[in-house]
């Protein structure tokens, strides 16, 4: 295999971890309450702008972290307990538009706020450094970004499988209605997984912005689309689909743009709904995704 291709699979391992840390939260949501939010990935818009904030105030990154991991999580409580908790049992159609408006709402927010322009989002100068691993090399932003989405999804893998909160979380992914009759606290469980699946996201902005060095107020929309495909192809409402559909998202469009003639790169968009037709016909539930029946 040569450089070139290792090169652009490292790439692609790096697109793909973004992918799949916000995919992980649409797959939550959906797999609790069969909602399509569609204004996650505009909560990776609001994690990059606190990390903008806290930069310039010169936080250590560390709080940086922290904090914007935090700042995700209460937008996802907000926008659960002000907006989508109201809807819960209405029909899906209330809900996907709800999460329309909720994503042009903060989209214009941001932009009365921040202005419509671009703004540099620059990780500290040693950050842009490459180590060799081989024939290829990789920066230390990339380093950073694959291994803090590694740690990131074996905390969330812990919680899920070996906390109460979890468990809850598990019961009522399979039904919500019995896990209610368990005496499982629903409210607080599909809050949880709105705070989780948002902070994913926010942390995704904050690495988003320091790998592509620029933010705006509209950047959340283009990742937050192609992480809900990822999630698709993986199996919507299945954990541990979203990631590999991240993945293999990310690897797939990273090898179509470095293996296919330059003329061509301009469609990579198009070749992302491709493949996610694709892998429907082939696997309508996804990678790992259970139907109905099964799930019941």
């Amino acid at each position: 295999m040569s450089a070139y291709v290792l090169q652009q699979i490292l790439n692609g391992l790096t697109l793909g971890s973004l992918y799949a840390l916000v995919a992980i939260g649409f797959s939550m949501i959906y797999s609790i309450v069969r909602l399509i939010n569609f204004a996650h990935g505009d909560i990776a818009m609001v994690g990059a702008f606190a990390t903008l904030g806290l930069v310039a105030v010169d936080a250590p990154w560390p709080l940086t972290i922290a904090t914007v991991l935090l700042t995700g999580g209460l937008a996802g409580i907000t926008i659960e307990a002000v907006v989508f908790r109201s809807m819960r049992g209405a029909p899906q159609v209330t809900g996907f538009i709800a999460t329309l408006a909720v994503s042009v709402v903060i989209q214009n927010t941001g932009i009365m706020i921040f202005s419509g322009q671009p703004r540099n989002f620059l990780f500290p100068s040693v950050m842009r450094e490459r180590v060799a691993l081989g024939p290829v090399t990789i920066s230390l932003t990339d380093i950073t970004i694959v291994t803090m989405t590694i740690v990131l999804l074996a905390i969330l893998l812990i919680l899920v499988k070996r906390t109460r909160l979890g468990i809850g979380m598990r019961a009522a992914a399979e039904n919500l209605q019995v896990a209610r009759l368990m005496g499982i606290n629903i409210n607080r469980t599909i809050m949880a997984a709105f705070a989780l699946g948002s902070a994913m996201a926010a942390i995704a902005g904050l690495m988003w912005g320091g790998r592509f060095g620029q933010i705006d107020p509209l950047f959340g929309f283009i990742p937050g689309l192609k992480a809900f495909v990822a999630s698709v192809i993986g199996g919507v409402g299945s954990l541990g689909g979203a990631v590999l559909g991240g993945y293999v998202l990310g690897l797939s469009e990273v090898l179509f743009v470095g293996l296919m003639p330059s003329e061509y790169s301009g469609y990579r968009d198009a070749f992302v709904f491709f493949l996610l037709i694709l892998i429907l016909l082939v696997l309508p539930n996804g990678l790992l995704g259970r139907s109905a029946e099964e799930r019941a």
